[in-house]
């Protein structure tokens, strides 16, 4: 007989089914009336409003509960520095492989500029990110509460480690506060499941809007850079981020995948990776990974492990130098690689965030280049459904490895959720495992009495 988590479990499948459903409306009310598509955009812009709400909060307390628990900061740090020099270099990898097929595929050969497209590339060059001293200078919020009221993940980062900081110096005396968070990230997570309900409507406005502003005849002239991107980033995530997973790890990707399918349907719908970054958090501690690898990595990873953003910026700037008649050399090739590595970092994943480093990287790199950027405006949206749902599973895949890496992962749990023998609670998002400590950690008997109380999940 099925238990009542159970059955509140069955209940979200239909959720997702209604999701599917909602995209496939959303094309046919695309291609069949453009101009009605285009007017639904609010609709879908709303949705993702509502969840981005959510993420401060949810990144304070994750931030606050994993810090504030651990005795020792120098494993935060470790963490951290950790996490950090990964993503520098699968960045670095993935724009490399962005390059190479980018070389390979020739794209952008035979397109005209037209003054339209001129103008748009022109548009997007204006909202780009101005340097890398003022991205670093943006990270520090205007006051301890503006991150949140905001919407700055970064901010929010920051604020929450200073908390989470804090409470370790405190000692005993932070028990208590650290319990009022606790209470406060269940109902944080309470309220993203109640959102969660409106996600087909979410889905329909935005997929019909991007159906009707695009149309068919954009989709089949930039065909093969569209073909080509979306082929490049499966196969980093199959064979590159794949092949890290089973090494490091142990993990079948194609297991990790399945797992986290709800929040890649929810990026395939809405565009955004940041429309998944709540649930992300709370399946990767369902999943048995600490509270600090989680709240530190995920959070963290959404601003510095763009796999799929790195990708689209490298074939982007081919795709445009060709188009414009004046294809980069070697030399330049490599310098924009450089530079297209910092760029990179300060390109959130927020829908259209992409396009606006592209023009900011070619402007500061190539000024000439920035024009042809309106040439690939008109397939952008679809593109960044393929950069969206890569930058996810890469930090899914990096926090996974950071834990195993930091032995910060429950190894068996992990085995036990992948092959659906603890299924994670859609009701209420909330993991109430207690995280497996470390075989060498000596801070593992001082965790939270709550943490210790804390029931295992209910099959």
């Amino acid at each position: 007989m099925a238990t009542p988590a159970a059955a509140r479990r069955d209940r979200t499948h239909y959720l997702y089914l209604a999701v599917i459903g909602a995209v496939v409306l959303g094309v046919i009310v695309g291609f069949a009336a453009p101009g009605v598509a285009v007017e639904l955009k609010p609709i879908g812009t709303g949705f993702v409003n509502l969840i981005k709400m959510m993420i401060s909060p949810i990144i304070f307390c994750t931030i606050v509960l994993g810090v504030g628990s651990v005795r020792k900061a120098a494993k935060v740090g470790a963490v951290g520095g950790l996490a950090l020099g990964y993503f520098l270099v699968m960045s670095t990898v993935a724009l490399a492989i962005g390059l190479v097929v980018g070389n390979l595929l020739d794209p952008g050969h035979g397109l005209q500029l037209t003054d339209a497209a001129r103008a748009a590339g022109g548009k997007q060059a204006e909202g780009a990110s101005a340097g890398t001293v003022d991205f670093l200078l943006g990270v520090i919020p205007t006051t301890l509460v503006s991150a949140f009221t905001e919407g700055e993940v970064l901010q929010t980062l920051l604020v929450a480690l200073l908390a989470g900081f804090a409470l370790q110096a405190m000692g005993p005396a932070g028990e208590p506060i650290l319990r009022g968070v606790g209470h406060i990230q269940k109902l944080v997570f309470r309220i993203l499941a109640m959102i969660m309900w409106a996600a087909p409507v979410g889905a329909f406005g935005a997929i019909a809007a991007v159906v009707g502003e695009t149309g068919v005849d954009a989709l089949k002239s930039l065909a093969v850079i569209m073909i080509g991107f979306y082929v490049t980033c499966a196969l980093f995530v199959v064979v590159v981020l794949g092949l890290l997973l089973r090494v490091v790890a142990g993990v079948n990707l194609f297991s990790l995948l399945r797992y986290l399918g709800r929040e890649f349907l929810l990026i395939l719908s809405t565009s955004s990776s940041e429309s998944a970054l709540p649930r992300l958090i709370a399946k990767m501690e369902h999943l048995g990974v600490s509270k600090p690898v989680v709240g530190i990595t995920v959070p963290t990873g959404y601003s510095f492990n763009l796999d799929g953003t790195a990708i689209y910026l490298t074939m982007g700037s081919l795709f445009v130098a060709e188009a414009m008649g004046t294809p980069l050399s070697v030399g330049e090739q490599i310098s924009l690689l450089i530079f297209m590595i910092i760029a990179s970092k300060g390109a959130a994943g927020v829908t259209g965030a992409g396009l606006a480093t592209l023009a900011g990287g070619l402007q500061s790199h190539k000024p000439a280049l920035v024009d042809g950027v309106g040439l690939i405006v008109g397939i952008d949206r679809f593109m960044s459904e393929a950069r969206a749902l890569t930058n996810f599973a890469g930090n899914a895949v990096a926090t996974v490895l950071v834990g195993t890496w930091t032995k910060e992962i429950d190894s068996k749990r992990a085995a036990e959720v992948l092959a659906g023998r603890l299924p994670f609670d859609e009701e209420t998002f909330v993991d109430d495992h207690a995280p497996a400590p470390a075989p060498d950690s000596a801070e593992a008997p001082e965790r939270r009495d709550e943490d210790r109380r804390q029931p295992a999940v209910t099959v």
